[in-house]
This record gives C-alpha cells, sequence and structure tokens, in this order.
C-alpha cells in the first residue's frame, strides 16, 4: 500500500516523540512518517544483509516487517550478522531477529514465516506486502525473488556482497530493469565462491545493508532518486563507489511463471556431478588416517590444497601445502610428483570437495591418490577438538 489512506493512520504521542528528527525533515514530515507507518516491507534472510536493513527500518516506523529464515544463528554469523547475539546461538534467527526490532521499536509489527523460500510458497509471502527486500546469499533464491516480484509487480531491493565488495540496487520499479536484465543466465555452480568459501569483511554488509534500507525508506517515502536503473558497485579497501547503468532488455524472455530455480542454476546437476566423481575416488576416513599417524607410518605424503590462509588457521600435522589453485594451473602438479617421492598420497581440504577435485585433476596427470572424507572439519570434529574450525 503505497498510496496508503493517510488520513487513517494515527501517531501516538510516543510516536511523536520516537520520530521526531523525521517530522522535522521536510522530505518527510508527519505525510512521511505516516506513509511509514502504513508500509509493510518483506525481508529475504536476516543475515549479515537483513541484520543492519532490519535495525534501521524498524527504527525509521516501517508499520510492519515480515521475515522470511529458516536457518539458526551460529557462531560464525555474529562477525557481521549484528541483529544476533551470542545468547541466541543455535537458535531460530528470525525469532532473534523480532526480539531486537521489537527492543528498538515496539510499534512495529513482526511477521515470522520460517521457512524455505520456494516456488510453492513465494507468491503467497510476497502478495501482502509493498516491498521485497533481498538480503540473500545464492543465486536460485535470487532469481525467484526476482521472477515472483515481477509476477506481483513489487520493488526488489537487492544486495550482494563478497569478500571486500558490494553490490545495491533496485529492481522491478517504476518499468526499470529486473535481476535477470544484470544475470540473465546464473554461472555454472561454483564459478562464484559463497561467503563460506570465500570470506567477507564483517562490515561490508553493514555498508550496502543501509544503503537497501535507505532505498526501501525513499520508496516508501516517494522522494529522491532510487538506484532503479543504476548498480552502485562499493569496494571496501579502496572506499570507492562506482555505477553502472542498467537497462531493460527488449529481448528478454517474458517472466510468466516461477519455475524449478535449483534446476535453473545447475545445482542439482553439479552435485549429482560432484557425487559422481568422489565416488570414483579412494576414500580414508579421519580415523583411518589418524591409526596409520599413530603407527609411525611414513610411506605417504599427507597434502593439504586449501588457500595459504586457510592452512594459517588450522592443520593436520605433517601436511604439506599446495593449493588447489595451483594444481588447476599446473604447476601445482609438478610439486606434487617431486614431493612424492614414491610415497602413496592423501589428500585433504576443508570438507573434502576441493581435495576430491584435486585428485581428480592429479589422476588425469598420471598421479593417483586417497582423499580424506570430511577434511579438516572431520578431522576438528571427530579426532582433534584443538584444531580451530572456521
Amino acid at each position: 500500500m503505497l498510496n496508503p489512506n493517510l488520513d487513517e493512520i494515527q501517531l501516538s504521542k510516543q510516536e511523536y516523540e520516537r520520530y521526531s528528527r523525521h517530522l522535522i525533515l521536510p522530505e518527510v514530515g508527519l505525510e512521511g512518517q505516516k506513509r511509514l507507518k502504513a508500509a509493510s516491507v518483506l525481508c529475504i534472510g536476516t543475515g549479515g544483509l537483513g541484520s543492519p536493513l532490519l535495525l534501521y527500518l524498524a527504527a525509521a516506523g516501517v508499520g510492519r516487517i515480515g521475515l522470511v529464515d529458516f536457518d539458526v544463528v551460529d557462531h560464525s554469523n555474529l562477525q557481521r550478522q549484528v541483529i544476533h547475539g551470542t545468547s541466541w546461538v543455535g537458535k531460530p534467527k528470525i525469532q532473534s531477529a523480532k526480539e531486537r526490532i521489537l527492543e528498538i521499536n515496539p510499534f512495529c509489527q513482526v511477521d515470522l514465516y520460517e521457512t524455505r523460500l520456494s516456488s510453492e510458497n513465494a507468491l503467497k509471502l510476497f502478495e501482502p506486502y509493498d516491498i521485497v527486500v533481498d538480503g540473500t546469499d545464492n543465486f536460485p533464491t535470487r532469481y525467484l525473488v526476482n521472477d515472483a516480484c515481477v509476477l506481483l509487480g513489487k520493488p526488489n531491493v537487492y544486495g550482494s556482497i563478497y569478500r571486500f565488495e558490494g553490490q545495491a540496487t533496485v529492481f522491478n520499479y517504476q518499468d526499470g530493469p529486473n535481476y535477470r536484465d544484470l544475470y540473465p543466465e546464473p554461472p555454472p555452480p561454483g564459478l562464484v565462491p559463497s561467503c563460506a568459501e570465500g570470506g567477507v569483511l564483517g562490515i561490508l554488509p553493514g555498508m550496502i545493508g543501509v544503503i537497501q534500507a535507505t532505498e526501501t525508506v525513499k520508496i516508501i517515502l516517494g522522494q529522491g532518486e532510487t538506484l532503479s536503473g543504476r548498480l552502485l558497485l562499493y569496494n571496501a579497501l579502496n572506499m570507492t563507489f562506482r555505477e553502472l547503468k542498467l537497462r531493460p532488455n527488449p529481448v528478454r524472455p517474458v517472466i510468466d511463471k516461477l519455475i524449478d530455480y535449483e534446476m535453473f542454476c545447475g545445482i542439482p546437476q553439479a552435485k549429482a556431478a560432484e557425487a559422481e566423481q568422489q565416488a570414483h575416488l579412494p576414500e580414508i576416513t579421519v580415523q583411518q588416517l589418524q591409526l596409520l599417524m599413530d603407527e609411525g607410518n611414513t610411506d605417504f605424503l599427507l597434502l593439504d590444497v586449501r588457500n595459504p590462509n586457510e592452512y594459517e588457521i588450522a592443520k593436520i600435522a605433517h601436511s604439506v601445502l599446495v593449493p588447489l589453485s595451483e594444481i588447476e594451473s599446473g604447476s601445482g602438479v609438478d610439486k606434487v610428483r617431486s614431493l612424492l617421492n614414491g610415497q602413496k598420497l592423501i589428500v585433504y581440504c576443508k570438507s573434502g570437495v576441493r581435495s576430491a577435485k584435486a585428485l581428480s585433476i592429479l589422476k588425469e596427470a598420471g598421479i593417483e591418490g586417497t582423499n580424506v572424507k570430511g577434511g579438516i572439519l572431520a578431522w576438528s570434529r571427530e579426532i582433534d577438538p584443538s584444531v580451530p574450525e572456521y
């Protein structure tokens, strides 16, 4: 209801005091604050982007906020997901977020949808809300959010983060472009690492999430120039902002229904190929590896194919580092061959995926080896708890 009947919206004495700095702004004023109170915003995800976004939407006085998330708070979230606290580890994120929102502003109505967003429920979840904000971190959900917003005519306030860089824009607003104009096709699975694989500066989602909150409030108020048609690129290391122009593609496919977005992004195919790849590789459990080491067996080379910074965080004793990137480029293959010196090869990574990929490349070069099932995570959880998890 971006054009509400403002005569029906009333502010209490407490709300006049709470929003006093808004009320004296000519661009907001009493009418704008009533618009905020009448507005409804659905946030997909309560993680890195959702945290600052929700804090500021609540503080601004958005009357109805919906949360869609099915995850629980983990210790690794707390470096950037500032809406959650240590006491909430292991508990649902949406419950944690709701408590914090109401602590900031008890005048907000908070709706909880503890479910995975899907093609079956997206339209029903989106329909009651004026604006949808995308705080997700994967391509299938981003395409799903986009297509549902297009079908329902809802603005989609978009943000994404990776390492030290972020993006933000507004899709499907005032005949502007949508996500498929920026990315007509998803990248191959695994080409773009997730934040769990590549890392993210904890402060970065604060910047992008606040930009998303700003755009959401501007849409509600009908003030200023939104990012519709402009992709804002932020680099935290250089502290630079750039813009790219976005335009609707006149020949883009018509969005007339929701589809299987996991299939569209190639996720099941990639998982099947990965499983087939691993199925044809010899495996060793961490218990078997420990037994070899305890017996003083020296006829094997334990190879770590993670990145150097990961190796600094945690390692299995007596392992040698040759990153997967070097093996993929070819230089690491010769390095492994020279290190082997007639020994058997045992390879590990964080969870067993990258080591399987490394072994497949090495096998093509004539070097056979065995994969450590579960990687160093399994070693930490099942053998040596003193090895940090990350």
